[in-house]
């Protein structure tokens, strides 16, 4: 009978337990609990009162569970940061271009010794390398002429084949003829440019956007118009219809899921809304979904070419950030524009890369491809957690943070008087290499913001340099 009356406390005194040691920082932000089955062997309790107290942790937002995976912290109130705000690009265009900036950036990659926050490729540990290296051996067995031949312009069949497969969980309606590969996403996107552009044009695009696309753009002689975007939605709908009714855009580039720099993601009735703003204007999309695999929620997103009728979206993906990204494996879905981009790949390079092509086919057709995302998208949440959480702790009071919900990147916006690149000066003496946020605008804006990659695997190295990169932010204020 005593032990009916004291059974209902139990939870809450595990619930309190265990949210002392988050308090405490014993569990930081991404750190996994035990299972419930483990914790009930552990401290001699049923199932039920353990599962309860994890529900009573979850409900005061300490804790989370992951798919497939278990309960992990959340980040405690006390870190919890604003986001940056909305950017506010001007009305009128006045570029200014940072190439030597970029380059440089780019530039630190080739120094071992430094600790590059600044670039959103996986850390190498991410890959699965051996399994890779296995497909390749295979691919050279199996392929005629050992993969030395060339493939079809439109790219290997096997692989489109997998690609729209692969496509239905997030509501396409691909089959292989839809598809042509490329090297890589920005290749696709170079593509779609060329075949709906010309120099002199006008695209509209967000704003902070990723410095590859704006380097892209200024190659082919186009103008940039860059947008507000929300860090949390992405672009604000009401000045994308402001500047498709009142200018003469030619086309529009969004990455629709967990953009480059700032994280956002687009919610359905958005991408269902930007869909028909473009079809009623009669303007096309490029649409770069190269993160949307690692998405950190229960369920792959939704695309912009998820909800086109009209075949004016021009949808681009790789393997570039997921598996391998010097194998150059890329596509596009061009809709209508599908003869002008095969012919484009046809002047520029004739085919794709025969052997790699067919390697990331098997690991989509084989499914390991999926099993290698499921760890990865778990880690990165992981340094993502661990990586805001060190900021809070060591940035200026007033930092504000984006909350991506997938992707690479943390978009930080800083104290007004903070210059980032002369942070990045500073920083790069303590051989730490961060993304001023000059990088991602052709305007004078963003001067106090950064953008920094959780890819790398989190380490008490890396907390030290977010420490440091604190510290240099404190004595320039």
């Amino acid at each position: 009978m005593r032990k009916q009356h004291t059974e209902p406390f139990l939870y809450m005194q595990i619930a309190a337990r265990i949210e002392k040691q988050i308090t405490d920082e014993v569990l930081r932000a991404g750190d996994k609990l035990p299972s419930v089955r483990m914790l009930c062997r552990e401290l001699g309790h049923n199932m039920s009162t353990v599962t309860q107290a994890y529900y009573e942790l979850e409900s005061r937002s300490l804790i989370e569970t992951r798919p497939r995976s278990g309960y992990y912290v959340c980040l405690p109130p006390k870190k919890r940061m604003d986001v940056p705000n909305t950017s506010k690009p001007a009305s009128i265009q006045k570029p200014r271009h940072q190439d030597d900036l970029i380059t440089r950036v780019h530039k630190d990659s080739t120094d071992p010794g430094i600790t590059l926050l600044s670039l959103g490729v996986p850390d190498v540990s991410l890959l699965p390398i051996a399994k890779l290296n296995k497909a390749l051996i295979h691919a050279t067995r199996s392929l005629p002429g050992s993969g030395t031949a060339y493939d079809q312009v439109q790219g290997n069949e096997k692989l489109r084949r997998e690609i729209a497969k692969w496509s239905f969980s997030w509501g396409a309606s691909f089959n292989e003829d839809d598809l042509i590969t490329t090297s890589g996403c920005m290749n696709a996107v170079s593509y779609c440019l060329q075949a709906l552009t010309k120099p002199g044009d006008t695209i509209a695009i967000e704003s902070p956007a990723y410095f590859g696309i704006l380097q892209l753009t200024k190659s082919l002689g186009l103008n940039v118009l860059e947008l507000p975007t929300n860090p949390i939605t992405g672009i604000e709908i009401d000045t994308l219809k402001k500047a498709l009714s009142s200018n003469n855009i030619s086309a529009c580039i969004l990455v629709s899921n967990f953009n480059n720099p700032c994280g956002s993601s687009m919610p359905d009735e958005h991408k269902k809304e930007v869909v028909k703003l473009l079809q009623h204007f009669n303007v096309p999309l490029i649409e770069d979904d190269i993160y949307g695999d690692l998405y950190f929620g229960n369920n792959r997103p939704s695309t912009c070419k998820t909800y086109d009728e009209s075949g004016l979206v021009l949808y681009c993906n790789s393997i570039s950030k997921t598996l391998a990204p010097g194998y150059r494996v890329g596509w596009v879905a061009p809709g209508i524009f599908k003869e002008q981009v095969i012919r484009l790949k046809l002047n520029h390079s004739i085919s794709s890369t025969t052997i790699t092509s067919e390697v990331v086919a098997d690991f989509l057709k084989n499914g390991r491809y999926e099993n290698h995302l499921r760890k990865m998208r778990q880690t990165l949440y992981n340094n993502s957690m661990k990586y805001i959480s060190a900021i809070a702790s060591h940035f200026p009071e007033g930092t504000r943070v984006s909350q991506p919900l997938g992707g690479y990147f943390l978009w930080i916006e800083l104290d007004g008087k903070i210059n980032t690149l002369e942070l990045y000066e500073r920083a790069i003496k303590h051989k730490i290499s961060i993304a001023p946020g000059k990088m991602f605008t052709l305007q004078d804006q963003f001067d106090n913001c950064l953008r920094l990659s959780f890819g790398l695997q989190w380490t008490d190295e890396i907390e030290k340099k977010i420490k440091i990169l604190g510290t240099l932010i404190k004595a320039m204020i």
